[in-house]
């Protein structure tokens, strides 16, 4: 992550201790500024250099100390002047001992004097795109930042640089924050215009224009939101979005550590956020409402998980850790949308070294005969020795030269769920803790080999009922000791499939609502969102909120069987 230069005392510290996130942090030079655009802007800026390097050694002495620090980089797609970048560079250089890494566990000796240094201990560069970052001579090689074949990001021929300083993609947030930035002229969903070699130009409205929307199509392939089915509304239009969201920003990262360290080193997402209320890129829009891209992202970017490698179809497990993974399973099952399982897999016993991705097995659904068109893959990554679930990974995935158009008749189906939750209030401060689960049966053709489909193993000798409130307290059991203030939500449903794409949200309850008035209380923090649960599944769900004095909150689900939203507390 790219450092930042407002809090950063509170920024830094939080990330030393909590969060592992190494910082990049850059200086004050930008080729916004510093000597491009039109007209071209002042190359030797900034102004003041004596000012700018009196506050750039200011700066390393106050961050130089935390541990989240990673390098220097004197500015964003832009080299600092010359006479700044040369004491950057002498105020930067290394220590001996920090040059090699080869030193790293040999006894520190001889150190001499730390005031000839004013840090040492990290490496400096030059810019964004310099020395080793994109082709490392400053040419505009990062990116993309537009809308992607999934299968693309994981082509050998997709990046040709080792570390990818910015990529990016789409980031369009839910019709409620569209409707809350913009009057009912903005609502407007694009419309396709088709050119003669039958590529489908969205043309969004102008405020959407205005506010530097990135669509999802272009002149290399598929409107990607067409693929579920033409879009009737803003609502419709916005739920696909958050779809293709998902499976792009999880593709964009599983494509870079289905390579990690045979070709690639590292990337950058530009960007998390936008400063404004702009519809491109981002994980959380200006509301601070999180988009699926964002756990589409927190999925690929466990430290430990499994994926499918979407353009060769191979099985691989991705270990970033430094500890070697052993005494591992994999577990591999696809379910039509009639809720069947055509297809189920558990590998041998694996290991797989530290640092590394491997390549497991080939997938062989649907190479198999009469394959579903559509149809959902769930991984699991699992300890043998007691199915702990190491990483969970579900994909949706069409035949080749097919689409998703057979979902759209899938929001008809009735997926019966079982949410059992407990609220902890604390001034204004909510805790949710819930248990999901997809009640519907487990084929019994294999019930028997589905050892790790459970969160937890049954307990013997109790009812079903009983059995879910043991489970849920035993998943929270760090928590609380009570043994009351369960509340159960059951939803109506008799049909068999995949409960999809489900996902929460915290409203103020409002008895005088206007019509399309925005109720959500933001930000939320949810454990995960935007998931989906195949028969008999289970999946623990934590939300964490604040609400305003006076306000009494409501938490509804929704999802692509649950259109209408399901009111659990």
């Amino acid at each position: 992550m790219k450092g930042l230069n407002l809090n950063q005392l509170v920024f830094f510290k939080l990330y030393d201790k909590d969060h592992f996130i190494l910082v990049w942090q850059e200086f004050w030079i930008t080729g916004d500024c510093d000597g491009r655009g039109i007209p071209v802007s002042n190359p030797n800026g900034p102004l003041d250099h004596e000012l700018f390097l009196l506050c750039a050694r200011d700066t390393i002495k106050l961050l130089r100390n935390h541990p989240s620090l990673s390098l220097w980089v004197g500015g964003n797609e832009q080299t600092p002047p010359e006479d700044i970048n040369t004491a950057l560079q002498n105020d930067l250089k290394l220590h001996p001992y920090f040059q090699s890494s080869n030193k790293i566990n040999e006894p520190l000796k001889d150190f001499s004097d730390p005031s000839q240094y004013l840090d040492g201990t990290r490496s400096y560069v030059q810019g964004s795109m310099w020395d080793g970052f994109a082709n490392g001579q400053g040419d505009f090689t990062d990116g993309p930042y537009e809308i992607q074949n999934p299968e693309d990001f994981f082509r050998d021929d997709f990046y040709n640089y080792g570390f990818n300083p910015e990529v990016g993609s789409v980031g369009m947030p839910v019709a409620a924050t569209i409707r809350a930035t913009m009057p009912p002229e903005g609502w407007q969903i694009p419309l396709l215009r088709k050119h003669s070699d039958g590529y489908e130009e969205e043309v969004p409205n102008p405020m959407w224009k205005y506010h530097k929307y990135i669509g999802y199509s272009n002149n290399k392939m598929l409107d990607q939101i067409g693929l579920y089915g033409s879009a009737k509304d803003l609502d419709d239009f916005c739920e696909k979005a958050q779809l293709v969201n998902y499976i792009q920003y999880r593709a964009l990262l599983e494509g870079w550590t289905s390579r990690m360290w045979t070709k690639y080193t590292g990337v950058l997402i530009w960007k998390t956020q936008n400063p404004w209320t702009g519809l491109r890129g981002q994980f959380y829009d200006h509301l601070h409402d999180q988009t699926a891209g964002f756990y589409g992202c927190r999925c690929a970017a466990e430290p430990i998980h499994v994926q499918l490698n979407l353009s060769t179809y191979n099985i691989e497990v991705v270990n970033t850790t430094s500890d070697d993974l052993s005494g591992i399973a994999v577990e591999a099952s696809v379910w039509d949308l009639d809720g069947k399982c055509p297809y189920y897999k558990v590998t041998e016993k694996l290991s797989v070294p530290a640092k590394r991705t491997q390549t497991i097995i080939e997938m062989k659904y649907p190479k198999s005969k009469n394959p579903k068109p559509v149809y959902f893959l769930l991984l699991k990554l699992f300890r043998i020795s007691d199915y702990g679930i190491l990483s969970r990974n579900l994909y949706w995935l069409h035949l080749k030269s097919g689409d998703y158009k057979l979902l759209e008749q899938y929001r008809t189906k009735k997926i019966p769920l079982k949410i059992t939750s407990k609220i902890f209030i604390e001034g204004s401060k909510y805790e949710v803790q819930m248990l999901v689960k997809n009640t519907n049966k487990i084929p019994d053709s294999i019930k028997l080999n589905l050892k790790n489909h459970s969160i937890l193993s049954e307990c013997e000798g109790c009812t079903e009922e009983n059995h879910e409130v043991g489970l849920f307290k035993r998943i929270y059991q760090c928590f609380t000791k009570e043994d009351n203030g369960l509340r159960t939500v059951e939803t109506n449903g008799t049909d068999s499939g995949v409960a999809f794409f489900l996902h929460f949200s915290v409203h103020a309850t409002k008895k005088d609502k206007k019509d399309g008035e925005d109720t959500r209380i933001l930000p939320v923090h949810y454990s995960d969102n935007y998931f989906s649960l195949v028969p008999g599944e289970a999946m623990p769900i934590n939300i964490s909120f604040e609400v305003p004095y006076g306000v009494t909150p409501r938490v509804t689900l929704r999802g692509w069987n649950y259109h209408t939203g399901q009111t659990i507390y």
